[in-house]
Parts: C-alpha cells; structure tokens; sequence
C-alpha cells in the first residue's frame, strides 16, 4: 500500500509502479472533488504527461524494424489501440450547461478532440 506521493518507494515491477500511481492519482481525484479548478489542473497535468512520454520516452522506444514495429502495432490493436485521452469541447460543456434538462450533467457527454 502506498503512503503518499512523496513517500519512498521500494523497487518494483514497472507495472506494479504503476498500478500504485494510478490508484494514488484516483485518490488525490476523489480527495478533490468539489474543486473544479483544481481537477481541471490535474486533468491538464495528466494531459501534459501523456504528451510528453508519447513524443519523448515511447517514440524513442520504438523499434526501427518494421517486423517489430508491425508486432508492435498488432500488439496494440489487440490490447485496446492508442492512449488517446479524450477532451470535452467547452462549447458542448457550455451546451449542456444551458440545456432545458432534458439531458441531465449525470449522463455521459459526448466527447471530441
């Protein structure tokens, strides 16, 4: 179990490691709710992030045979594609926000790049 995001971490698996990151992440999200302005931020820490590995670590990871590049993309498609994290438009937002309740907050919103 963890103690913390500054906590000292034994050496793990890699997707140990991660696992633990992202149950702290889904706690520090649930510690914040009711702070809009401050999940936002999270959310464009994570978006950030994300960015970051794909065009730093994950493309300079990428094999530079096309056998193993194919593999890999293979192995991709199977597993559930590309991590795409999908952004609300503020218009949709706003949309729903002025809508005539038909469609409630609660319900899932149409997502768009």
């Amino acid at each position: 179990m963890t103690e913390g995001f500054n906590a000292p971490r034994e050496p793990q698996d890699p997707l140990q490691a991660m696992g633990a990151l992202a149950q702290d992440l889904h706690q520090l999200a649930e510690g914040l709710e009711g702070q809009p302005e401050v999940l936002l931020t999270l959310l464009r820490e994570l978006e950030t992030l994300h960015r970051s590995i794909q065009d730093g670590a994950f493309r300079r990871s990428l094999p530079e045979d096309r056998q193993q590049l194919f593999a890999l993309l293979r192995a991709m498609e199977r597993s559930g594609g590309w991590p795409y994290i999908p952004r609300l438009q503020l218009r949709t937002f706003m949309d729903l926000l002025q809508s005539d309740g038909r469609q409630g907050l609660h319900e899932e919103p149409p997502l768009a790049a």
